[in-house]
């Protein structure tokens, strides 16, 4: 694995450490007992419990409270308090949606005795040497242990690299039961997986409208959560043949995603030492019918920037070196560093010392139109500009001013941006409130995804079909 930047973090190494303790895993195929079917719960109106109320997690509870007793679980009172009266601190579900829910909010895992079907929602990050940290999967896999009943199936959305559901999470419920109701795999207990597709701050594609990946232990279980996931999601069901077809499924589609990015934000950083503008050329390829739009920009987030260090742990894991992934990974998580420099060039052209600049970053989450600030590469680039000592002025409407001043930046707002007057703008994310700004007394404004015209970097996509 390409190496990266060591820090020191004992929190971090220790869950690291906890980690790789569950990470050998034996590649064993586990079969259903003869009476695997008849110990399957059944039930016509199945209970759903969910565990993890996050960007995934609460919009699937919400959906499914529509139609079954839906327990949520989380282990943040403040959340549980929040949502209780009809408060989505995310963003993710209006108060309109929250109080038409049916929803049963608790931070008490004994709730889940009662649930037929136990659904994993929470995160898989990385650790500080992009090794999978699945500290949060392992925690979650064995509360679920301790208080599911017996015949329940618990199915992973999360996203983790193949194997790791049947033959990390299974063993450790069996480990996790109690000595008075033990569970063994395929007899007592199923699992299932089927990945989220959640986009957050997406209307349009939300969980009824995209198609759902279901897999099962056993075809039963399969055929169980097709019908499930079924009636509340529009779009169709798609049967993997089996759990780890369904994992891999879900990594490669971030990767996928990643090597695109990153093949235009290796031609931006070609095209601008040509002297073109890059967003013109893609606008123009863009008019051919096969050509895949994808724009040049920071890669963060939970999806995109992580994913892809989940299958080229496995590929190392298995003695195969993963040369394309890798190779998009360095691109984007060295992204950053182009948009410094360019910023510094562009003042210095100027005749405006970087130490005495202000520079107004506008946009710090990690995508457009959300409060998700996981994994922003914004952080990065703010603190690879503070190297030239510049005034350092963060601009989110999505984000508070104590979060953005995690990112080491002086926090502001939109109502103050005239007043500030700075030297220059970047904008790493076009929130729909940055559209129609004035920026004209701006000397120097660095565009990423280019949507405005007046930017050194980047022109309005006129052709683009998306992103």
């Amino acid at each position: 694995m390409t190496p990266t930047p060591q820090t020191n973090n004992s929190t971090r190494t220790q869950n690291s450490t906890l980690t790789k303790t569950h990470l050998t895993t034996n590649h064993t195929t586990h079969q259903p007992s003869d009476e695997s079917t008849v110990k399957l719960q059944s039930n016509a109106k199945p209970i759903i419990g969910i565990v993890g109320l996050g960007y995934v997690g609460l919009p699937l509870a919400v959906r499914f409270s529509k139609v079954y007793h839906t327990i949520g679980l989380d282990n943040n009172a403040k959340k549980i308090a929040e949502l209780k009266v009809g408060h989505d601190s995310m963003r993710e579900v209006t108060s309109e949606e929250l109080a038409e829910s049916n929803l049963e909010y608790t931070t008490d895992a004994t709730k889940l005795r009662d649930a037929d079907i136990i659904i994993v929602a929470v995160p898989t990050p990385v650790d500080d040497h992009n090794i999978p940290d699945l500290t949060p999967v392992i925690k979650a896999t064995e509360s679920v242990a301790k208080h599911c009943k017996s015949g329940v199936i618990i199915v992973f959305e999360s996203t983790v690299y193949p194997g790791v559901t049947e033959d990390i999470c299974a063993p450790l419920i069996e480990k996790a039961s109690t000595t008075e109701r033990p569970l063994k795999f395929n007899e007592t207990f199923f699992l299932g997986y089927s990945p989220e597709r959640v986009n957050p701050g997406d209307k349009e594609h939300t969980i009824e409208r995209i198609i759902k990946i279901v897999s099962g232990s056993t075809p039963e279980v399969a055929q169980k959560l097709k019908e499930v996931y079924g009636s509340i999601v529009h779009a169709g069901i798609h049967v993997a043949p089996s759990i780890r077809v369904a994992e891999a499924a879900k990594v490669i589609e971030n990767v996928q995603r990643d090597i695109n990015i990153a093949l235009v934000n290796e031609l931006a950083m070609l095209f601008e030492r040509l002297g073109i503008n890059v967003h013109d050329v893609l606008a123009a390829a863009g008019t051919k019918w096969n050509f895949h739009n994808y724009t040049p920009g920071l890669v963060g987030g939970h999806c995109i920037g992580v994913d892809p260090y989940y299958l080229t742990y496995k590929a190392i894991e298995v003695n195969y070196h993963p040369n394309i992934i890798l190779a998009g990974r360095r691109i984007n998580d060295r992204m950053h560093s182009f948009y410094v420099k360019k910023v510094v060039q562009e003042l210095n052209k100027k005749g405006i010392p970087t130490n005495n600049a202000t520079i107004a970053i506008l946009g710090l989450t990690f995508k457009e139109n959300c409060s998700d600030a996981r994994n922003s590469r914004t952080e990065h680039l703010i603190h690879e500009l503070h190297n030239y000592g510049p005034r350092i002025v963060g601009i989110d409407p999505w984000l508070t001013a104590s979060e953005i001043s995690g990112f080491h930046a002086e926090p502001g707002t939109l109502s103050e941006l005239s007043k500030l007057k700075p030297d220059a703008i970047i904008i790493t994310v076009p929130h729909t409130e940055f559209t129609n700004i004035d920026l004209s007394q701006v000397p120097v404004i660095i565009d990423i995804k280019g949507r405005r015209s007046t930017a050194v970097i980047g022109k309005p996509k006129t052709q683009q079909r998306g992103h």
